[in-house]
C-alpha cells in the first residue's frame, strides 16, 4: 500500500477525523504516557493526515499509548487520536510477523496478581 492508501485506511477502521485538528495540543498535553512517547498524540494526528506514516509504523509509541483515551476527552474538535494511534497499531500487527505478543511468551510475564482481563487486553491489542 501507498501511503495515500494507509491514510485512508486509517481513517477508515479509525472513524477519526485528522483534518479536524487544529494543531492546539491539549491531546497531548493530556497523555499520561507523554514521556515514553516517541510521537505524541497531536504529532500522530499531523503525521498521518500528511501521509507520513511509515515511521509511526515502525515507532514504539505504538505499543506506549495506554489506549486510555484522555486525548479523546481533551480534545476540542473531536479528533480522537487514540482510535488513529489505534488504527495503525493494527494495520501494524496485520502485516505478517509483525505480532507483539506471542503465546510462548506468556508463561514469563504471568504473575499471581496479573487480573487475567490484563492478558486478554494485551492479546487483543498486540495480535492479529
Amino acid at each position: 500500500m501507498n501511503n495515500k492508501q494507509l491514510k485512508e485506511e486509517i481513517i477508515r477502521i479509525s472513524g477519526a477525523k485528522p483534518k479536524k485538528c487544529m494543531k492546539c495540543g491539549k491531546c497531548t498535553a493530556t497523555c499520561p504516557a507523554f514521556d515514553e512517547m516517541e510521537y505524541h498524540p497531536h504529532q500522530f494526528v499531523s503525521m498521518i493526515e500528511n501521509e507520513d506514516i511509515e515511521p509511526l509504523m515502525k515507532s514504539e509509541s505504538l505499543y506506549r499509548c495506554l489506549t486510555c483515551f484522555a486525548c479523546v476527552e481533551r480534545c476540542p474538535r473531536g479528533v480522537e487520536p487514540a482510535r488513529l494511534v489505534e488504527a495503525v497499531r493494527l494495520l501494524t500487527v496485520r502485516q505478517k510477523g509483525k505480532n507483539r505478543l506471542t503465546p510462548d511468551m506468556i508463561p514469563d510475564m504471568l504473575d499471581e496478581d496479573m487480573p487475567q482481563q490484563a492478558l486478554v487486553s494485551a492479546f487483543r491489542k498486540y495480535t492479529k
